[in-house]
């Protein structure tokens, strides 16, 4: 693997490595990749004569759902492999947050690969040898952290699983083993902080504690500054983001020199920003959907992958030394997550960008509801004990500031919201 190396290489050095890497890899899938053969086939494309990297864009686009129809078709796995069957040694699958999961296989190569990219992760937060890291979470069927549990043995860390407990316990378990990182989604980060304070677990504040620094990952939390604010403030620690699928693997992460941007690595990705509408490419600096080619994970991989975030992309050289692109604030939003309301384009993270910059604000949830033709926008709130009558109020007048839409906003019971150790789902559309 070439992973540090090709971190801080000239740009078009960087090009014309991954324009050898994708050659490879397609002439070594074609044939035995049915479902990408297929698609190759279908679009005329004769591989022995594409030219990288200017041939790119002839390319078809991959889309999620696609690979579920193909899922659907051939079922239980698809025909998205490269390898014989009885050479995958490792399951995973989305977290059918938007739908039906996707059955993801890799062989003990590929899972390597993975685990590479994630010690990319790591050297970004200033993690490695000698450092505990704990995971609090119940170890499902979702890459996840996974593939950040065993890249953190790797790397010679000592790694402490936290499944099957309470938050109490978990955060007992903290102070106990002395972890100096923690690996969750930013919502369960700020979970156990609202333990923590409820219920006094452990013998000193959760802000005196071990830990220095939260990788989080799952939601735009890390990048929402409010968010990110709320998490370091309540540890005492630094937040790094992270942002990766299953269907692609962990494809970026924030260093520790810059807060607010997401580096794509491109030593092990062809990452493109197109336009949604049109599908052309749009310049550094203007938004649009992330499109993504795994380079290494040979046995399972994606070709042009719509991923279906939205992201606005820089290319100049980090103040960290690292010349990879990078996300300006992250995941902005996904496609797939805007509601219009009143003729204004709704994305959950607007609102949590708001809400979370309160700090009366314990949890939150909106709810999109639909009275003929016409859709509203209205959003719950717990509070803390010590807030003021007026909260509710202040947070509808922000929201309206922010985004032309007068919300209505209730305080609820406390305990009345749900709670989350994975993905939140804080946006709820009715009907």
């Amino acid at each position: 693997m070439e992973h540090a190396s090709t971190e801080c290489l000239d740009r078009e050095v960087l090009a014309s490595l991954q324009a050898r890497r994708l050659e490879r890899l397609l002439s070594d899938m074609y044939g035995r990749n049915p479902f990408y053969t297929r698609k190759l086939d279908e679009a005329g494309i004769r591989v022995e004569a594409l030219r990288f990297p200017g041939d790119l864009i002839q390319l078809p686009l991959t889309t999620k759902a696609e690979l579920a129809a193909d899922q659907m078709a051939n079922p239980p796995w698809g025909t998205a492999v490269s390898e014989p069957l009885d050479r995958y040694t490792r399951y995973c699958q989305t977290s059918s947050t938007t739908g039906r999961p996707l059955r993801w296989l890799d062989t003990n190569e590929s899972w390597q690969w993975l685990l590479e990219c994630w010690k990319a992760v790591y050297r970004a937060a200033h993690v490695g040898r000698g450092d505990r890291i704990f995971f609090p979470f119940s170890f499902g069927p979702f890459l996840a952290f996974w593939a950040a549990f065993e890249a953190g043995c790797q790397i010679g860390a000592h790694c402490v699983p936290g499944g099957g407990m309470s938050s109490e316990l978990r955060l007992a378990m903290i102070e106990t083993i002395g972890a100096t990182v923690v690996c969750c989604t930013p919502t369960y980060a700020l979970r156990l902080a609202e333990v923590a304070a409820q219920h006094g677990p452990t013998s000193r504040p959760l802000a005196e504690s071990s830990v220095r620094v939260l990788i989080v990952a799952g939601e735009p939390g890390g990048s929402i500054p409010a968010t990110r604010q709320r998490i370091e403030e309540s540890w005492n620690a630094r937040v790094i983001d992270h942002h990766g699928l299953t269907e692609v693997g962990p494809v970026s992460f924030e260093c520790w020199e810059v807060p607010g941007f997401l580096h794509l690595n491109e030593g092990e990705f062809i990452c493109e920003v197109i336009s949604p509408a049109t599908l052309d490419a749009v310049p550094d600096g203007q938004s649009g959907e992330l499109v993504v080619t795994n380079l290494g994970r040979t046995a399972s991989p994606v070709i042009r992958y719509r991923t279906g975030d939205i992201v606005v992309r820089r290319s100049e050289l980090c103040r960290c030394g690292r010349t990879w692109a990078r996300l300006e604030g992250g995941i902005l939003s996904r496609a797939d997550d805007m509601v219009n309301v009143r003729g204004v384009n709704v994305y959950p993270s607007a609102i949590e960008a708001v809400v979370r910059g309160f700090a009366e604000v314990v949890e939150f949830r909106s709810t999109v509801s639909q009275a003929g033709a016409m859709r509203s926008l209205a959003v719950d709130i717990e509070v803390a004990a010590s807030a003021q009558p007026a909260v509710a109020a202040k947070v509808s007048q922000q929201l309206r500031e922010a985004l032309g839409l007068t919300i209505p906003v209730h305080v609820v019971e406390p305990g009345t919201l749900p709670r989350f150790e994975l993905k939140a789902r804080r946006f709820v559309v009715e009907g």
